[in-house]
């Protein structure tokens, strides 16, 4: 949850800094422009460095969940920020931990042990 509240504030951050704080406030679309950019910045770092800005933060990665602990592609992570952005897939989990989102995407988020991105435990 904390990863997600980091990227929507920064995602928040990025339309704001675009629109000028003014014109975010006064559109009422400005929260679709947040939920693209979240999308956008969430399925590109998920596939390129392995999470959202947020995850990153938090100390997590996103792998395949074939225990192969290989990076997401593009598509899958599309498909899980897509799931993300509904907000009702991260509610609904599994008692291993794994979200809808984590589920359709065939995904799983693990914790980082240090800085040399050994994987840590499931989550």
């Amino acid at each position: 949850m904390l990863a997600l509240l980091i990227d929507w504030i920064a995602s928040t951050l990025v339309v704001m800094l675009f629109m000028g704080i003014e014109d975010w406030s006064s559109d009422r679309f400005s929260g679709l422009y947040t939920m693209a950019v979240f999308i956008l910045e969430s399925t590109v770092l998920t596939a390129f460095v392995g999470g959202s800005f947020g995850k990153q933060v938090a100390r997590l990665r996103v792998v395949r969940f074939d225990g192969s602990g290989a990076p997401v592609d593009l598509l899958h992570a599309l498909i899980r920020s897509v799931m993300i952005a509904l907000f009702i897939p991260p509610l609904v989990f599994r008692p291993d931990g794994r979200g809808l989102h984590d589920m359709v995407a065939g995904t799983s988020t693990v914790l980082l042990r240090d800085a040399s991105g050994d994987l840590g435990d499931r989550r």
